[in-house]
């Protein structure tokens, strides 16, 4: 393993993913910045262009993506109170009060430190959690993996809104739709209803563009532009952070980073999460929890850095176990893919140094990432104040080229309309359609295990995974409870910081 890891090495130094990576957290950061314009969206529409570039380009520009977007939602949370990304909410605690106190200046460069403080941890954890977790995973079979996808997609159902059912009836929605096209086991076409284009299964590409990107960009068509913000309303004034305020913060940065940490590994749960419960415990660890939510430097440090240090480790189940830690991993799921990189158990053994390069290439962005976020946050924070106007038509342009591009079907278009209307009438109705895109995914997996097991136990599948297979039984017999323990906390934290629906 450790050969292959130095092979990795190797792999990542290259200038042109350098180059890649940058131009992603730039993008990512500009995205961030912009308020109702998501780092999903962003991924969504951009995920075409990795499909045309080498798996060590096109991957780490949408990590760039993805990382960038994260800290560039914390731009407008702090200058002007409206969060750029879901994760950026819990910083408009103590951003906008240190912005009114002259000191936005200060609040932004904590958050960039912050992030790029619990980023780097977190992937370096990654690394070297990566190979040991891979090796576990191979030793699973078909049993135990049906066992472990069927939890993680009831458990990303259960935290992903408030109502489980609805969460719960998204997920069988996507299942539904992932069943379309050809049975994994014995490759017969079903529920294609006669339709050529769809024997082979749903196009993934325009799926996610049309589920995750349209209703976005439908959502702040819909918006008034009385809500533009002016530029004079803008000034990153104040003092630059000391040395001092950041190593005041150092024990915070810790739990923080141990917090997000441990909430990426846990798929379905995410950023938001993690941010809050980082600012929960910053605040109850405290010995002036009353300055909390008046404009606290520590308070930013521990919403940013818990929301940043799930970004490497939400990788782990995907690399690992193939299961999307959250809906932006869902679009690094159709990156891999695309790339012939199929997430799971057999990934490390047969690529393991394209994954380590991809995971020191992260380690790299951190470098890059603290040096563009600090030369242009001036300008991020004037990336607030464009007009949507002007970038909308242009994302929708993206958008439908994107689909276009990568087979040139009129029928992706089609595809690309259909997921999008159902995306926005999900987002009407308040159905987060995360667990409906996790469910199109990991279906077909989930259904190819199941049907194994079902062979291997001979007709006697329940005596078989508990007696035979008593791992399976253990998992199978935690769902529920571990469920209901993760649906109870997120609700709770909903509650506690004005987050229900």
């Amino acid at each position: 393993m450790f050969e292959v890891f130095l092979e990795g090495v190797g792999l990542a130094f290259r200038l042109d993913t350098m180059i890649y990576m940058s131009g992603g957290l730039f993008l990512g950061m500009f995205v961030g910045a912009l308020p109702g314009f998501t780092t999903l969206m962003a991924m969504a529409i951009l995920l075409p262009i990795s499909f045309f570039l080498d798996p060590l380009l096109g991957i780490p520009f949408l990590i760039g993506v993805y990382k960038g977007g994260i800290y560039g939602g914390s731009i407008p949370a702090i200058l002007v109170s409206m969060p750029g990304t879901g994760a950026a909410v819990a910083t408009t605690f103590d951003g906008p009060a240190l912005t009114k106190k002259g000191q936005a200046r200060k609040a932004l460069e904590m958050a960039l430190f912050s992030s790029v403080a619990g980023d780097l941890s977190s992937d370096l954890f990654t690394i070297a959690l990566i190979g040991p977790i891979a090796a576990v995973a191979l030793l699973l079979g078909p049993p135990e993996l049906a066992a472990i996808l069927l939890l993680a997609l009831i458990v990303i159902s259960a935290t992903s809104s408030g109502v489980f059912v609805k969460g719960l009836l998204m997920l069988v929605v996507g299942l539904f739709f992932g069943m379309i096209g050809q049975d994994p086991i014995g490759a017969l076409s079903r529920f294609s209803l006669g339709i050529p284009q769809i024997e082979a299964g749903i196009p993934l590409l325009p799926m996610l563009i049309g589920v995750f990107a349209l209703p976005e960009i439908f959502t702040n068509i819909e918006k008034k532009a009385s809500s533009l913000i002016k530029a004079e309303d803008l000034k990153v004034s104040g003092e630059r952070l000391t040395w001092a305020e950041f190593k005041g913060v150092g024990r915070t940065l810790v739990r923080s980073t141990m917090i997000g940490t441990s909430i990426g590994m846990i798929p379905g749960v995410g950023q938001v999460v993690a941010a809050f419960m980082g600012y929960a415990a910053a605040k109850s660890a405290s010995t002036h929890p009353e300055t909390f939510g008046q404009g606290e430097l520590e308070g930013v440090a521990a919403a940013e850095c818990a929301n940043n240090a799930v970004n490497g480790p939400t990788l782990v189940p995907l690399l690992t176990l193939g299961i999307p830690g959250d809906n932006l991993t869902v679009i690094l799921v159709g990156a891999f893919i695309a790339q012939g990189m199929r997430p799971g158990p057999q990934l490390m053994e047969e690529q393991g140094a394209l994954v380590y390069a991809i995971l020191i290439a992260m380690v790299i962005a951190n470098i890059l990432f603290l040096g563009i976020g600090y030369v242009c946050i001036p300008f991020f924070a004037k990336v607030v104040t464009i007009r949507k106007s002007f970038l909308l038509p242009l994302t929708l342009v993206f958008a439908f080229a994107g689909s276009w591009v990568f087979r040139a079907q009129p029928f992706d278009l089609a595809v690309l309309v259909f997921f999008g209307a159902f995306g926005y009438i999900a987002k009407k109705l308040h159905f987060d359609v995360t667990p409906m895109a996790m469910g199109f995914i990991l279906g077909p997996t989930l259904e190819y295990s199941f049907g194994q097991s079902v062979t291997l136990s001979s007709g006697h599948l329940f005596s078989y995974m508990l007696f035979e297979r008593p791992i399976t039984g253990v998992i199978f017999a935690l769902t529920p409870i571990v469920t209901f323990l993760m649906w109870r906390r997120s609700t709770r934290l909903r509650k506690q910081f004005g987050t229900e629906e």
